[in-house]
C-alpha cells in the first residue's frame, strides 16, 4: 500500500470514494497537473502516469522518491522534533546562497520534516518564498514512514513527472486518456481573494486558461474530471458539461462555525457510470 507522503490543505482523501466513483469505466494514460499530496494518483496506483505541479520543491520530493529512496530516508532519520532544531531547518532559506548549495536529497528530506512536524501540515511561504510556519509541537510526528517511501518510489518509477504550469500537460494528452484537475478553488464568496497558487495569483484568468484546456481536452476525445467550489461561478463557467455536487469536510478555519461539511462541484465531459 502506498499513501500521501506528505499533508496538503484541499488534499482529497477524504473524498476518495465520490472521485473513484465518478472516474470514466475505461481510459489510457492518467494526468493529474495539480499533484499536491497525490491522493487520488496514490490511491489509484495507475502505472506510465504524469503529474506535475507549479510548486517546485514538491516536484523534486516526488522526484528525490522515485530516484533516490534509500539517500532520502537516510537522511530523514537524522531529523530532530524540538522547536530548537525545527527553526534552525526552517531558517536555511533565509539564507539563498546556504539554501542553494543544498543537495535536492536534503531539500526534499527537509520539505517532509518541515511538513510533518510543522503547525497543522501547512505549506506557507512569505512574499520572499521563505518558509514561515510555526513548530507544530507534536509528540510523534511519523517523518520518516520507509515503508510508504519505498511503495510510493516503486509506483513513481513509470511515472512522468513535470514542473510547471498546468497547461504543461497538453502536448502529451491524446484521444482516451483521463485527467483530474485538482486546482486553487473559486473563492466562496465576493469579499475574498482568488487563491495564490503561482507567484502572479491563481487568478481569474487562469480559471479561463484552465476551462480552455478542459474544453481541449473534450475536443480530442479525452476525459476530464475537475474539482472545484459550489459556486455560480463554476456553475455558469462549467455550464454545458455534468456538474456533480458532493460534500466534503471543511476543517481549515479560524472559526469553528465555519467548519463542518461544505458542498463542492465535481466537473467532468463524460457520461456517469449507472448507478451513481
Amino acid at each position: 500500500m502506498c499513501k500521501p507522503v506528505i499533508k496538503w490543505v484541499g488534499g482529497k482523501r477524504q473524498l476518495l470514494n465520490e472521485l473513484k466513483k465518478y472516474m470514466p469505466e475505461k481510459f489510457n494514460t492518467y494526468f493529474e497537473p495539480f499533484i499536491g499530496g497525490g491522493a487520488l494518483f496514490f490511491d489509484l496506483k495507475l502505472e506510465k502516469s504524469f503529474i506535475n505541479d507549479y510548486n517546485s520543491e514538491l516536484t523534486n520530493l516526488y522526484e528525490i522518491i522515485k530516484n533516490n529512496p534509500k539517500e532520502l530516508i537516510k537522511d530523514l532519520g537524522k531529523h530532530q522534533n524540538n522547536a530548537d532544531y525545527y527553526y534552525k531547518i526552517r531558517a536555511l532559506d533565509r539564507t539563498p546562497t546556504k539554501y542553494k548549495r543544498l543537495t535536492n536529497i536534503k531539500k526534499a528530506s527537509r520539505f517532509i520534516y518541515l511538513n510533518k512536524t510543522g503547525f497543522n501540515g501547512l505549506y506557507r511561504v512569505n512574499k520572499s518564498g521563505q518558509f514561515n510556519v510555526p513548530f507544530g509541537k507534536y509528540k510523534n510526528p511519523n517523518y520518516a514512514d520507509f515503508d510508504n517511501i519505498f511503495a510510493c518510489s516503486d509506483l513513481l518509477q513509470e511515472t512522468t513527472i513535470l514542473n510547471g504550469d498546468f497547461e504543461i500537460i497538453k502536448p502529451y494528452i491524446c484521444k482516451g486518456d483521463f485527467i483530474y484537475f485538482d486546482p486553487p478553488y473559486v473563492p466562496l464568496n465576493e469579499t475574498s481573494s482568488f487563491t495564490e497558487y503561482t507567484d502572479k495569483g491563481f487568478d481569474e484568468d487562469m480559471q479561463f486558461r484552465l476551462k480552455e484546456l478542459c474544453d481541449y481536452i473534450h475536443s480530442i476525445g479525452a476525459f476530464f474530471m475537475l474539482s472545484n467550489s459550489y459556486t455560480d461561478y463554476i456553475k455558469d463557467l462549467y455550464n454545458e458539461y455534468e456538474l456533480i455536487t458532493v460534500q466534503a469536510n471543511r476543517a481549515l478555519n479560524c472559526k469553528a462555525s465555519g467548519r463542518g461539511k461544505i458542498n463542492e462541484y465535481i466537473v467532468v465531459n463524460y457520461k456517469i457510470k449507472k448507478g451513481n
